[in-house]
């Protein structure tokens, strides 16, 4: 039997951008809280404290807000 490839590789997980603010060229999506789109995709930005934290691009706006909405739970249960 052939031993299983990549065993102990990592596991890679999304870490969220950490920014001041949602980019000058991002431009808000209507009816959502927290979605922008950026370059094509939604992006979602949440206020963490100080600082936005930033989603990966996702191709529907309705992903986006649930990332969104994720972290804010995420955020109430650390605080």
């Amino acid at each position: 039997m052939k031993p299983l490839r990549h065993q102990n590789r990592p596991v890679i997980s999304y870490v969220p951008r950490v920014e001041p603010a949602p980019p000058d060229h991002a431009s808000k999506v209507d009816g959502f809280r927290d979605v922008w789109l950026l370059r094509g995709k939604y992006v979602a930005f949440v206020l963490m404290g100080s600082h936005f934290r930033r989603s990966q691009a996702f191709s529907v706006p309705e992903a986006a807000q649930r990332w969104a909405s994720q972290m804010r739970q995420e955020g109430e249960i650390e605080e």
